[in-house]
């Protein structure tokens, strides 16, 4: 009762400082399993698309929100997880640490021993030297998960159990907030989620504004007149190779900025 109270309290203070205009102009809202993908300039933009979502999408439709930023605080965790329904995700990885160089073993010290006997006859200065061992090389990088294979799959692994149980998400395939205006390349989770879901309806989503009511590195929002267009879906098609589907995926988005 209070999540869905505070739901209720959250959606008119998001249309009251961003109106969160919601234009179908591709394809009509509707109860079917969807990928919404779109844009990625601020931390609301997933308060915002959900707000945008009529009440009987909002119920079966949940956003990814980054576990480094929504799940800080008891707060943030209760109303990412309560409210908004969403999906955590984690953003980039840890760099692989590479091994140790191996420390050579100590070596056995030697006394020295005088003899009264005949002189010994000097050698070259390069045969008395005493030979270091040498640094070994650094370790090389850890190869990228090649995509589609499990160890890929595995921070999809959220996204592809919501979309078993029948849930639609809204992704967002840039990885990380753009600062340019137009999105950056998108990675390729939305096409491995493509190939594994057929069925799913994937409709591209333009947020505009949205940056401006809270800019990155600001805590307070800004009232500004946001909007999101949902616009006509698109498909895998057979055979379609991973970066003209993501590059095709990119240009639906950006398209309609200009609706």
């Amino acid at each position: 009762m209070l999540a869905k109270f505070t739901g209720w309290v959250l959606l008119g203070l998001i249309r009251l400082l961003t109106g969160a205009q919601a234009r179908w102009w591709g394809c009509p809202p509707k109860a079917e399993q969807r990928i919404y993908f779109a844009n990625h300039q601020s931390h609301l933009d997933l308060v915002m698309i959900w707000a945008a979502l009529p009440e009987e999408l909002r119920s079966i439709t949940r956003p990814i929100a980054a576990r480094d930023y929504w799940a800080t605080t008891p707060f943030k965790r209760w109303i990412t997880t309560e409210v908004f329904n969403a999906i955590y995700v984690e953003r980039g990885g840890s760099a692989p640490v590479a091994a140790p160089a191996p420390v050579a073993a100590p070596r056995e010290r030697i006394e020295p021993f005088f003899e009264e006997a005949t002189p010994i006859a000097s050698e070259p200065v390069e045969m008395m030297q005493e030979e270091l061992p040498l640094a070994s090389a650094p370790a090389d990088p850890a190869p990228a998960p090649q995509p589609g294979s499990a160890e890929a799959l595995v921070p999809l692994q959220p996204l592809i159990d919501a979309l078993q149980s029948g849930d639609s998400i809204i992704i967002f395939p840039e990885g990380t907030r753009g600062h340019t205006g137009e999105p950056q390349k998108f990675k390729s989770g939305l096409y491995t989620l493509a190939q594994m879901f057929p069925e799913a309806v994937l409709v591209p989503a333009w947020i505009d504004n949205v940056q401006r009511v809270m800019p990155k590195g600001e805590v307070v929002p800004v009232p500004i007149l946001c909007s999101v267009t949902f616009g006509e879906p698109i498909r895998l098609e057979e055979s379609e190779e991973r970066r003209p589907f993501l590059d095709r995926a990119r240009e639906a988005v950006i398209a309609l900025r200009y609706v």
